[in-house]
């Protein structure tokens, strides 16, 4: 059973606590978590890219100069798309890039990226996540005490301002919250610092 050492605010070690063996024990499954991850950027596309075609730019009604006898190649508008202000062959145009995953690959991810995560000993379980006030500074400390370095994703059972107001001008460090587990940002981040009634959560949300 996968095991990951607790700390408190000042970044002690407090004890050990057992991982569930169902959401931090499995094999990572990787064609899996590349689909998700694929899919997560899909749907972060805003598709609002767009050009003219040779139909929608202006000018170009009349031939430029007669069929034969020129010694150039024959023309019928001065928009095809080799001419300079031509439209555009195949114009990309605004479109949707969302599409859906199966809830069940969506969970089997989640649980190979926290897997993967218990394996490297890159969880950080912290015994009580919080803070008094808004202090950038304190924050950094702490993550600095428990070995966080550069990424990190920090996890609490709810919304508190206090953490997330501390943690959002340091760059590389996001918050959110038990329910609403990302598989883009757990692989994305260096180290998982979850909270211990957050970690409780997860275990019974996702077993």
């Amino acid at each position: 059973m996968p095991k990951a050492t607790v700390y408190n605010m000042a970044g002690q070690s407090v004890g050990e606590i057992e991982l569930s063996e169902a959401v931090f024990g499995a094999e990572p499954n990787e064609a899996v978590l590349h689909e998700v991850v694929k899919n997560h950027l899909a749907n972060l596309r805003q598709g609002t890219q767009s050009a003219l075609t040779r139909a929608e730019v202006s000018g170009g009604g009349k031939k430029p100069y007669r069929q034969k006898g020129t010694g150039r190649a024959r023309q019928g508008s001065t928009r095809a798309v080799q001419w300079t202000h031509g439209g555009v062959a195949f114009a990309p145009k605004p479109r949707t890039y969302r599409y859906t995953v199966n809830k069940k690959v969506k969970r089997l991810a989640l649980k190979s990226a926290l897997s993967a995560k218990a394996a490297a000993g890159n969880i950080i379980v912290v015994d009580d996540l919080n803070m008094d006030a808004i202090k950038t500074k304190d924050f950094q400390r702490f993550l600095s005490a428990v070995g966080v370095e550069r990424k990190a994703l920090v996890v609490t059972p709810e919304v508190r301002e206090a953490i997330v107001k501390s943690a959002r001008n340091i760059p590389g460090i996001q918050t959110t919250t038990a329910k609403i587990l990302s598989v883009y940002d757990i692989l994305n981040a260096q180290r998982f610092v979850v909270d211990k009634s957050a970690l409780a959560v997860i275990e019974e949300v996702f077993a």
